[in-house]
């Protein structure tokens, strides 16, 4: 193995990193390769059917079921990012990552999870126009505006992706080269820096309770709006449907919001990195498992798509 000793972007003498995941003997973690390997399959599996019902479903073109495609498509990427590599260190000896390797995983994870979370907010804004601006909402929604919302989101992201990855990955690793997680991200990091981490957690506190605080105000805000308008409703069927759609997109933004709050946007997020393994699994592979069930089972339209492609399916 190399010889290991000052790291940074600019002059790479720490060449790997040691991602020690999680603690116990072998059959310990082959049940965690066996939860895992779980999770991931379900999440590929779901998020790709939905992205697959929607593209092919001309019922399903319109703006929300767009986004939702893209959610997705994000909840596809990132889970990706991370899964792989962990699935692979449980049997590992010696549970390597390189320096870049570790550097690409953290930018790309952290631009698609930021990304998520300004989508959740643009999908609020979406169903606020829908039910409270009907009239103009063909206009204010069209494909173009569309595109350049869930464009706007990437920018977002990428923009605390480079922010977080430049100020994380320019700190002398001297102390240690173990990262106490199963992938690369922030807090474990600071823990094995030997510089003043000072700057980097007002940093990521900021920048995170910043966007969480944002877009959950964008939610709250929406979702206000919306139940004035749904108790307006004379209709119970209307207003039953609406319920279940909003119903769902507000579960997958507690889940998703409530979990990177825990995990960035408190200053003892840094110290628990026990606790941080769990929460980590939830965002990294369980909230990305859990949206297509709940879009999907809470979603006639979707369920109707999925019927109607599985009897297109079985008539050829």
């Amino acid at each position: 193995m190399p010889t290991h000793g000052h790291g940074n972007l600019s002059g790479l003498s720490l060449q790997e990193f040691i991602l020690v995941g999680f603690e116990g003997g072998l059959e310990t973690q082959a049940t965690l390769f066996t939860v895992f390997l779980t999770l991931y399959v379900v999440t590929v599996l779901g998020n790709l059917t939905m992205i697959v019902v929607i593209t092919l479903d001309a019922r399903l073109h319109s703006p929300m079921y767009f986004f939702l495609k893209n959610l997705s498509f994000l909840d596809l990427c990132y889970s990706s990012v991370i899964a792989p590599k962990a699935l692979t260190n449980f049997f590992s000896s010696t549970k390597v990552i390189t320096f870049a390797g570790c550097a690409t995983q953290f930018f790309f994870f952290s631009l698609l999870v930021t990304t998520e979370g300004f989508l959740l907010a643009v999908m609020a804004y979406d169903r606020f126009m829908a039910i409270c601006n009907p009239l103009r909402y063909p206009v204010t929604m069209c494909p173009s505006a569309c595109a350049r919302l869930v464009l706007g989101t990437y920018c977002g992201g990428c923009l605390n992706s480079i922010i977080q990855t430049s100020l994380t990955f320019r700190l002398p690793f001297c102390n240690s080269h173990r990262i106490d997680h199963f992938f690369c991200d922030v807090p474990p990091l600071l823990r094995i820096a030997c510089a003043n981490t000072a700057l980097n957690e007002l940093v990521m506190f900021g920048i995170c309770g910043l966007i969480i605080v944002g877009t959950t105000l964008v939610v709250l805000i929406s979702y206000g709006y919306i139940t004035v308008t749904i108790l307006r409703m004379r209709s119970g069927t209307g207003r039953h449907k609406v319920f279940s759609t909003c119903g769902s997109h507000m579960t997958a933004v507690s889940l998703f919001y409530g979990t990177v709050f825990v995990m960035y946007a408190q200053p003892g997020a840094v110290e628990s990195m026990e606790q941080g393994k769990v929460v980590s699994v939830f965002y990294t592979l369980v909230i990305p498992m859990l949206n297509p069930l709940i879009y999907s089972l809470r979603n006639k339209d979707v369920k109707e798509a999925l019927r109607r492609l599985g009897q297109k399916h079985a008539a050829t």
